[in-house]
């Protein structure tokens, strides 16, 4: 019995009537099939989670800051209660350097002059910087030269800060900021800047400010950015004017910005210490004396490594203390702006 073979299919050109194909036809092969074989499970060792992390990259990095940081943190825990001079034994004297701390008036005089510091930056150094976003965000040609500018203090070293503004504030009368007074007209507001007590603090105060203030534009900058352009364009319509626009659109908007630009400002003002000790060594008298300044001197000065370890851990705990209020005011903010 014979068997006919299969015949290859045919496709018929458009335009060609039924049972009658034409000239142009074409025999097309339909391919055969190819099973695909099912994935292949993934080699694992045994007894090995992937999922787990890399603790051999993480181990090295872990004992270096127990060394570099966590050991000496406690140990100057430990230091704040005995009588250490830095050299030979250290005898428990219990809390007797933190009620030393409270009879030392020039350890107090230090407490208030870091806290007016600190509230003179943190004010003066946020509103400078906001202004400087508001400004650089706008669409002058120049507005990223204006940024390098700006920002470029805020990577130079702060003791060649403190060195460049005691040249500023030259107490002779044709050098620095009194000569350029001098030269404008206004001689009389010459001032010996650094060496008058009641100028000290606020001197350094905005040299401060002139360092950091391009930090906090970068970072308010970057809160700029993230405000949706239609918001504004609604607000527009609705006939909003600049100052509207910014009290109701751009500054709840800067929330997160201005979090991060408070938390830093405070704890850089409350630990300040390169810019004082450089520029006036917390003088004249203790005019510009602040805590940091203060425990290095009782350290590395007068040899009571027990009291100046005191000092540290109270330094410490207050800046922790006022960093985690003002955490906690600031992201209640957040939450309803």
């Amino acid at each position: 019995m014979s068997r006919s073979l299969p015949q290859p299919e045919e496709i018929e050109p458009e335009g060609v009537r039924p049972g009658k194909p034409g000239p142009e036809a074409r025999t097309v092969k339909t391919p055969p099939t190819v099973p695909i074989p099912p994935p292949r499970p993934a080699r694992t060792r045994p007894g090995r989670d992937l999922t787990a992390p890399p603790w051999g990259f993480v181990v090295p990095a872990l004992l270096v800051y127990a060394v570099v940081v966590l050991y000496p943190s406690l140990a100057g825990v430990a230091y704040a209660f005995t009588d250490w001079s830095g050299i030979g034994d250290a005898s428990f004297v219990g809390l007797a350097n933190f009620r030393a701390l409270l009879d030392d008036r020039r350890t107090l005089d230090s407490v208030v002059n870091t806290l007016l510091l600190t509230v003179a930056v943190v004010v003066v150094q946020n509103v400078v910087g906001l202004l400087l976003a508001l400004g650089v965000d706008t669409g002058i040609r120049s507005r990223s030269l204006l940024r390098v500018v700006f920002f470029a203090p805020a990577v130079v070293s702060p003791v060649m800060v403190a060195f460049l503004w005691k040249y500023v504030y030259n107490p002779e009368p044709t050098a620095g900021l009194n000569g350029l007074l001098g030269a404008v007209g206004l001689g009389a507001l010459r001032q010996d800047w650094l060496g008058d007590p009641s100028l000290a603090l606020w001197s350094v105060a905005a040299m401060v400010v002139w360092q950091y203030a391009g930090y906090s534009m970068v970072i308010f900058l970057a809160g700029l950015q993230g405000v949706p352009p239609e918001l504004h364009e609604a607000a527009k319509i609705d006939g909003a004017g600049t100052w509207q626009r910014f009290r109701y659109v751009t500054w709840p908007m800067l929330a997160p910005a201005l979090t991060v630009n408070l938390m830093l400002s405070t704890i850089g003002g409350l630990k300040l210490f390169d810019q004082v000790y450089a520029a006036t060594n917390g003088g004249p008298g203790t005019a510009s004396e602040t805590l940091s300044t203060a425990l290095f001197k009782e350290a590395f000065v007068y040899g009571k490594f027990g009291y100046s370890t005191a000092v540290a851990l109270v330094l410490a705990l207050f800046v922790a203390a006022v960093s985690l209020v003002q955490l906690r005011f600031l992201r209640a903010r957040e939450v309803t702006a």
